[in-house]
């Protein structure tokens, strides 16, 4: 029995050792690789065979005291939690909404959010760059059809609109996958539980509060994690708006902070403490998430 036992054992981790390895070799030798990047001065002489200075923390030091930084980290976190938040609602309120639906609506509308989600980063980058085009932009002619005084108006140049027009972009792009995965969660649940709670006196909203949300929570919580870091590292979408019109140094979240240190600036020690301190930043905020996955496992 006790080899038996053993043999048991032996086997699943023979089949996963091998992959873990090259998990581990494929993660870990670049995240050390940024951690002593971090601790060197590595510019543009050290990119033509100069040697790299060990300086330590300084990089760090020297972020860390620039106030500019809080203040592009101030805007991250706003962003992150206003774009997740708003997906998060949306692609549940999508979900519910498809459960409800005819069959062939339902196809329609699948079909519609697949498509949208499907779409290459760039082109869709593109299509909206076009829709608000200060000159051509079709949100301007409408608006100014509608009576408003938006001819010529520029929707990058001032901050708040920019990030409003960064926000569109982004929950576009991200609702479909909240909505087929929670619509996913929400076809598991059972109908006789749902039954046995209408028949007991519950309402719809009782319904859906006490009975269907509890069923799903595993999944809303693995959604709203992903989301999170998700939206914490948006880049293409705030780097090609910059390009289209927007100030960088008033847009700049973290993705695009990095880029401008390292590629831009030629400050590739530098960049990569930041990217070391986005790092811990998304552990930070994503640690109540899993922690309330780890304890969900344990109730279970």
């Amino acid at each position: 029995m006790a080899r038996t036992g053993r043999r048991g054992t032996a086997l699943p981790l023979g089949l996963v050792l091998p992959a873990t390895g090259l998990l581990v070799l494929a993660l870990g030798y670049p995240l050390v690789r940024q951690v002593f990047l971090s601790m060197q001065e590595f510019g543009l002489a050290q990119q033509f065979g100069q040697p790299p200075e060990w300086v330590g923390l300084k990089n760090y030091s020297e972020m860390v005291g620039d106030p500019y930084l809080w203040k592009v980290v101030l805007r991250t976190v706003l962003f992150c939690f206003v774009n997740a938040g708003l997906t998060f609602l949306l692609g549940l309120g999508l979900a519910v909404l498809m459960k409800r639906m005819t069959s062939w609506v339902r196809i329609a509308t699948q079909c519609g959010l697949l498509l949208a989600w499907a779409m290459p980063v760039v082109a869709v980058m593109i299509v909206w760059q076009f829709a608000f085009d200060t000159e051509y932009g079709v949100v301007n002619w409408l608006l100014t059809r509608l009576g408003g005084d938006f001819q010529g108006h520029s929707w990058l140049i001032e901050p708040l609109s920019f990030y409003a027009v960064a926000t569109l972009v982004v929950v576009w792009m991200s609702v479909p996958f909240v909505a087929f995965t929670l619509y996913a969660a929400l076809t598991q649940v059972p109908d006789d539980v749902l039954e046995a709670a209408e028949i007991d006196g519950a309402g719809a909203w009782q319904r859906f509060r006490h009975v269907v949300l509890p069923s799903i929570r595993p999944v809303l919580l693995v959604v709203l994690l992903l989301q999170v870091i998700w939206d914490l590292r948006v880049f293409t979408q705030i780097y090609t708006l910059q390009r289209a019109g927007g100030v960088s140094r008033d847009t700049n979240l973290l993705g695009t902070y990095i880029y401008t240190l390292g590629i831009k600036g030629g400050d590739f020690g530098t960049a990569a403490a930041a990217a070391m301190f986005m790092l811990a930043l998304t552990v930070v905020l994503t640690a109540p998430y899993v922690r309330m996955m780890l304890k969900q496992e344990e109730e279970q």
